[in-house]
């Protein structure tokens, strides 16, 4: 399988994160592809009408995306536990936490694009949204965390570590572990143990 891959992309991280939980890493080969949003990939264009990555290329020429679609059919190709559970409390509970995790990685991304607009074209009432949206969320992990840990290792986790990720890699200032009135230990502590998983470590961001 083909993989259009940066990076950069905490999207395109979370599909490795989850390959490597699975253990199907291997059977990827990856594809450097840039893409911003200001300048489309003429490259990717035909392969993914969206121009977005992750995109997936499987042997049979079949194209796969976004991200979420990628990992579900990733978890179709293992025979361990499923990350994707299939029925009952505990998918509604993983496909929750997956939202929430997605979710605050869509707001970083287009938080990160508002701010590398020109000064003179930022503005300050979406930035100031960004912030509080993120900064909520996180809170909202925090009170998640016992339950985090107590469960087996799903698609939400894999999604708020992955955005937790990208904070630190993009947002570092936030002070994300530590806010102004009531820290975020709980959530500090889970990501702490959890990114020292292989999965992990195995696909930090790099700035290329």
């Amino acid at each position: 399988m083909k993989l259009y891959w940066s990076s950069r992309s905490p999207f395109v991280r979370k599909v490795m994160i989850f390959a490597h939980e699975c253990g199907l890493a291997a059977r990827i080969q990856c594809e450097r592809t840039l893409v911003a949003m200001n300048r489309p990939n003429a490259g990717l264009l035909p392969v993914n009408p969206t121009g977005k990555i992750p995109t997936l290329v499987l042997d049979d020429g079949t194209v796969l995306y976004d991200s979420t679609v990628i990992c579900e059919y990733l978890d179709s190709l293992h025979a361990g536990p499923r990350l994707f559970p299939a029925s009952g409390p505990a998918r509604w509970t993983a496909l929750r936490r997956h939202a929430l995790g997605n979710n605050l990685t869509d707001n970083l991304v287009l938080w990160r694009n508002e701010i590398l607009r020109p000064q003179a074209q930022q503005s300050p009432e979406t930035l100031a949204a960004f912030e509080l949206k993120v900064r909520n969320a996180v809170a909202a992990l925090d009170r998640e965390a016992a339950a985090l840990t107590a469960d087996p290792v799903g698609i939400g986790h894999v999604a708020i570590g992955c955005a937790l990720g990208y904070i630190d890699f993009r947002f570092a200032h936030l002070g994300w572990r530590t806010e102004q009135d009531a820290g975020n230990d709980r959530i500090a502590g889970w990501y702490e143990t959890f990114a020292r998983r292989p999965s992990m470590t195995l696909t930090a961001h790099v700035d290329l």
